[in-house]
């Protein structure tokens, strides 16, 4: 009986997860505000890790490890906003290249690289060694550098 709750439970789950991101958004830009926000709070946190990897503040296990946690929950979410029709057709520094869409397969999996190095960093923050979490700290960033330099305009 719990085997059929489980798979009730994953059904629903792939059912809500197979419908188009689009219907998720009333306009075009709520779905641009969305993932704008997403990764700006990502980054926020991001960036407090930075300062005690960077030696800026000092090291404390602890907030290094909220943070991490807040990453890698963000690092999850802005992508459900790159639907179609959010291309930008504004050519400032910061928007979204229209090549996020042309080559959808390279920016998953972009994304995927970038979680996949988050998860590093959550991982180095749990051992409480500052050491660890350098050294997963710089992952996060290469990934973060490669996907923007190829799919932001600069």
């Amino acid at each position: 009986m719990k085997s059929r709750s489980i798979l009730a439970v994953l059904a629903v789950t792939a059912a809500a997860v197979s419908l188009p991101a689009a219907a998720q958004f009333q306009k075009p830009e709520d779905a641009v505000k969305y993932r704008q926000s997403a990764m700006t709070v990502m980054a926020n946190h991001f960036g407090r890790i930075g300062a005690m990897v960077q030696g800026r503040v000092p090291y404390d296990a602890a907030v290094a490890l909220a943070n991490a946690e807040v990453v890698s929950t963000m690092s999850r979410l802005p992508f459900a906003g790159f639907v179609e029709g959010t291309a930008s057709t504004d050519k400032s520094k910061g928007k979204a290249k229209a090549n996020i869409w042309t080559d959808r397969a390279k920016f998953d999996a972009s994304a995927q690289k970038m979680q996949e190095e988050v998860a590093k960093l959550l991982a180095a923050a749990r051992t409480n060694n500052l050491d660890n979490i350098k050294a997963a700290f710089g992952g996060v960033g290469q990934t973060c550098k490669g996907c923007h330099d190829e799919f932001w305009i600069q």
